[in-house]
């Protein structure tokens, strides 16, 4: 079998990085799920806690845009390195 070398390697390599910047994202997000609360607080014992799950929701909101950005940077990124495997295979056919 032949070594992946070239275009593809660069490819391949570019996508690897995007996936993992997208796996830690998506860790990151999954810890701070963790901590949301789905409660109500009422009166003034229950506002430091209210203002922080309103900062914890603020910050999974910042991360949904990053997110699907990641995911469709990969899915392309995953089907142009498909068409270049298939382009060089049909070069050589």
């Amino acid at each position: 079998m032949e070594a992946i070398h070239g275009a593809l390697l660069g490819v391949l390599v570019l996508w690897g990085a995007v996936t993992a910047v997208l796996i830690g994202l998506l860790a990151y997000r999954g810890t701070l799920e963790i901590r949301e609360d789905d409660q109500l607080f009422l009166g003034r014992a229950g506002d430091s806690m209210a203002n922080e799950q309103r900062e914890i929701v603020a910050r999974i909101e910042k991360l949904s845009k990053p997110i699907k950005l990641l995911m469709i940077l990969s899915i392309v990124l995953l089907l142009v390195a498909l068409g270049v495997f298939l382009f060089e295979g049909f070069k050589d056919f």
